[in-house]
């Protein structure tokens, strides 16, 4: 039974059975509007949508090294009026979907979500990072979100998630309420690269903490892409080693997640290793 549950979180790290049914509805609606020699373009590039993301992909994605700190920018920073595109919550939500639930634990809101909490105890090691999340409510002239439960996880810089590729912790989420400006801001560590995916972390807004504790209707599901210049300079540390090979084999045009386009999830990043970074992103709703 232990072997088969390995092989089944092994089978699950990229995601398909979970994540191609979502992406195959913003798929199916490209395809609507492509013709013949489009689609055929698409294929040869890797089935990027490169027309929305270019501009912001080029500062972020270089091929050169990254200077120890870094400052990126993208159209995900500045965007107040596009709606952040829907994502699979992937195959370790850990809100119940999928398992199991820490949603209904009060103790999971919390800014600071390196730690486990309740009958859990350990702590993320990693490059420290804050991520820093502005929602925007698109029904109200994009006005920001105040009082929105934002529920953000990732995994840990082995490239497991808790509760399940790590199931003896439960550190790496944590739920927060918008303030008047609509932010939420969590401090963690930076998260891996594994096999098949881009880096990137996980959140999902409710209306409400109420909403998110007692397994309401979700506002949001979506992701933020990092960086690829942030993601170098922090594979190269201690501790990341398995990153840098997998991030080589992988690139936002290939991501199953992020090919179809990426600069509204495109994060900022600013900081150094030394003094951890800052990850921000807009989240129109």
């Amino acid at each position: 039974m232990e072997n088969d549950m390995e092989n089944r979180i092994h089978d699950h790290d990229r995601g398909l059975d979970f994540d191609l049914p979502k992406l195959m509805n913003r798929r199916r609606a490209l395809g609507l509007f492509a013709g013949a020699g489009l689609t055929t373009l698409l294929v040869a590039c890797g089935g990027s949508d490169d027309s929305s993301a270019g501009a912001s992909s080029s500062s972020s994605t270089t091929s050169g090294s990254a200077s120890p700190t870094t400052s990126t920018t993208s159209a995900s920073t500045a965007n107040t009026s596009s709606e952040i595109p829907e994502e699979t919550a992937g195959p370790f939500p850990g809100d119940g979907s999928n398992g199991p639930n820490v949603l209904n634990n009060s103790a999971v809101v919390r800014s600071d979500i390196r730690s486990s909490f309740g009958d859990y105890s350990g702590t993320a090691e990693g490059v420290p990072l804050t991520v820093t999340l502005t929602v925007l409510d698109l029904n109200n002239s994009a006005k920001p979100l105040s009082g929105a439960a934002v529920y953000l996880w990732h995994c840990n810089r082995d490239g497991n998630y808790s509760l399940y590729s790590d199931p003896n912790q439960n550190y790496l989420r944590g739920v927060q309420v918008t303030d008047a400006n609509g932010k939420v801001s969590f401090t963690s560590v930076y998260p891996a690269c594994y096999s098949g995916r881009w880096p990137h972390i996980h959140f999902e807004v409710y209306q409400s903490l109420d909403a998110a504790s007692s397994g309401g209707t979700k506002l949001k599901t979506s992701q933020m892409a990092l960086p690829e210049d942030v993601s170098k300079t922090v594979y190269a540390t201690d501790g990341y080693g398995q990153s840098v090979t997998n991030l080589s084999r992988v690139s936002l045009a290939t991501d199953m997640v992020f090919r179809d386009g990426w600069s509204l999830e495109l994060g900022t990043v600013t900081g150094s290793v030394a003094n951890g970074y800052t990850a921000t992103l807009n989240v129109p709703v």
